[in-house]
């Protein structure tokens, strides 16, 4: 019997990418997209999850169990917490993009350097990887990799400028840091080229994200 994979986006720069790793590591599953572009804009001018989006992101995920949902992927990492508190509440698994990423840069690594263009992202990945280091028992120092003016330059259609921008902020935190973790799955693509600039082992979520998903749906 076909799964069912429903993909929750708060934007949408990330969907078509996910697709093309959806179609390599899961082609025989079917995938739905529920994308609501408001949820992130609410997002960053409020500075964190108000309770709206958090509402409306856990009303998609009711809509995703109705929808036939095997597994649910959250794929916005400023929304991560919402994703754990939903969890209790949905009959599937939700999982996280950003979590696989998170526990493998904590339990490997111990000076971490975030990117992230959104002080709304980059605060609960940090959260996130503090509490999977937690968890293994481990010690390690989060570098903040905030790259202020990003986001604005992408937004503002000056992709080149949001990519130096984040070049610039890796190169700055790569000496303190022994991994730089992309907060945003929509960095992925730039992931080889900060990898060849810095130095560093890089690490983005979307291919981990979906590996995830992959390893719940052989279980059940």
């Amino acid at each position: 019997m076909q799964k069912t994979v429903v993909a929750v986006y708060t934007g949408q720069g990330l969907a078509d990418p996910m697709k093309a790793v959806f179609k390599e590591l899961l082609p025989d599953v079917r995938l739905v997209n529920i994308i609501d572009d408001s949820l992130i804009g609410d997002v960053v001018k409020a500075g964190h999850v108000p309770p709206g989006v958090a509402r409306r992101l856990v009303q998609y995920f009711h809509h995703a169990e109705e929808l036939g949902a095997d597994v649910i992927l959250n794929t916005c990492s400023s929304v991560g917490e919402v994703a754990d508190d939903a969890s209790r509440l949905i009959g599937v698994p939700i999982v996280k993009i950003d979590q696989s990423m998170a526990a493998l840069a904590a339990v490997t690594y111990e000076r971490i350097a975030v990117l992230a263009t959104l002080p709304s992202t980059l605060e609960p990945t940090i959260r996130l990887i503090q509490k999977q280091a937690d968890a293994a028992g481990k010690v390690v120092t989060v570098v903040n990799g905030l790259a202020e003016g990003a986001f604005d330059a992408l937004v503002g259609g000056n992709p080149a400028e949001h990519d130096r921008i984040l070049l610039e902020t890796a190169k700055r935190v790569s000496d303190e840091s022994d991994v730089l973790v992309l907060a945003q799955g929509s960095m992925a693509r730039m992931e080889q080229t900060l990898r060849e600039v810095t130095g560093k082992p890089v690490l983005s979520s979307p291919r981990m994200g979906v590996e995830a998903v992959k390893a719940i749906l052989e279980l059940s």
